[in-house]
Formats: C-alpha cells, sequence, structure tokens
C-alpha cells in the first residue's frame, strides 16, 4: 500500500468518526448550547458534495468519509433542533446548498474543484462565530475539533501526495478554521464566562 493510499484509508476512519462525539453529546445531554446548526446542515451538504467529488475523480477513500460524515452532520442538526436550538439560524446552508447545486450541474469537477476548498469556510465560519458570540460551549464537543484538526492535517498530506490541489485546500482551511474553533472552546471552558443575558 503506498503513502497516498495509507493517508487516504486513516483520513477515511477519521472522516467516519470525526462527527461521532459532537452527536453523542447532544444525544447524552440533551442540549445543544454552543452548536451551530447552520454550520452542521453546510457541513452535511459539504460532505454530499464532497462524495460526489471523490466519485468523480476515482478517488474511494474521499467519497466513503465524507458521504458518511453527511449522514451524522444531518443527525447532529436534527438532534440540535429537537434539544433547543432554532431553525431560524440557517442563514448560510441555504446559499450553499443552491451553489453546490449549480455548480455541480453547471460545472462538474472543475466547478466543485473550484467551491469546495472554500466550502470548509461555509461549513466551519457559523461554528466560529457561535463559539465566539456564545459563553456557553458546554455541549460543543472537544473531541469533534481535535478529529477535525487532524482531518486537516490527514488530507493536507493526501493532497501532496497526489497533486490534488482542491483537497489541499480544503486541508489547509479545515486546520486553520478548527485552531480557532478549539482556541474558543478551550478558552471559555477554562475561563468559564458567565452566560449572556
Amino acid at each position: 500500500m503506498n503513502p497516498a493510499a495509507i493517508l487516504g484509508l486513516i483520513g477515511t476512519v477519521v472522516g467516519l468518526v470525526r462527527a461521532l462525539p459532537q452527536l453523542h453529546i447532544i444525544i447524552k445531554s440533551r442540549k445543544a448550547a454552543g452548536v451551530s446548526i447552520d454550520s452542521t446542515a453546510v457541513s452535511s451538504l459539504v460532505s454530499m458534495a464532497w462524495a460526489l467529488y471523490g466519485l468523480l475523480t476515482h478517488q474511494p477513500f474521499v467519497s466513503l468519509a465524507t458521504g458518511s460524515s453527511a449522514v451524522i452532520f444531518l443527525l447532529i442538526t436534527l438532534f440540535s433542533i429537537k434539544y433547543g436550538r432554532s431553525p431560524r439560524e440557517f442563514r448560510v446552508a441555504p446559499i450553499w446548498l443552491a451553489l453546490l447545486t449549480l455548480t455541480a450541474l453547471l460545472g462538474g469537477i472543475t466547478g466543485l474543484g473550484i467551491l469546495l476548498p472554500l466550502s470548509v469556510l461555509a461549513c466551519n465560519l457559523p461554528q466560529l462565530k457561535t463559539a465566539w458570540q456564545e459563553a456557553d460551549l458546554s455541549e460543543l464537543s472537544l473531541g469533534t475539533w481535535l478529529f477535525s484538526l487532524s482531518d486537516g492535517i490527514i488530507w493536507t498530506s493526501y493532497a501532496l501526495l497526489m497533486d490534488d490541489v482542491p483537497i489541499l485546500a480544503y486541508g489547509l482551511l479545515q486546520g486553520i478554521t478548527s485552531i480557532a474553533i478549539l482556541t474558543f472552546k478551550l478558552g471559555k471552558a477554562r475561563t468559564k464566562l458567565p452566560t449572556k443575558s
């Protein structure tokens, strides 16, 4: 097995488990404090688009990892709504659904290759905003964001070996935004800021 295949396999495993800690916390606590459903909904949509990109570019590791993630992120979104988040929080998700659909239909592989790396920003920036604005991040999973950081590192390495610029951009942006979210999560856990009125 070559190094790219090994990284692809590891990336697939990380992709399969990345969001599970967040899903577990929400189901167990029956709360979704600090979780952005706009972020999780976009993550589900983008994961579906990455799965399509993986199929079209004959990269089964990409398809398997992201297709599984799509289902888990969808479940997180639905359980978060059930346990207190409001569908009115959806701002980016409807726009990104339209963009991804048009890009796939009109631009195919090339279009997806341009839009998908930027999609990580659409996925993670709503969560970054929520982490910055809300004092209570108790249900925001540290494990999920550590896996997300690992995901960025693994796919950056994979992309360098495969010479795949869209996956490289994804990996770098995933790593950077995950570090920012982890910084808020750890900083607020340490200082225990009071909740907003």
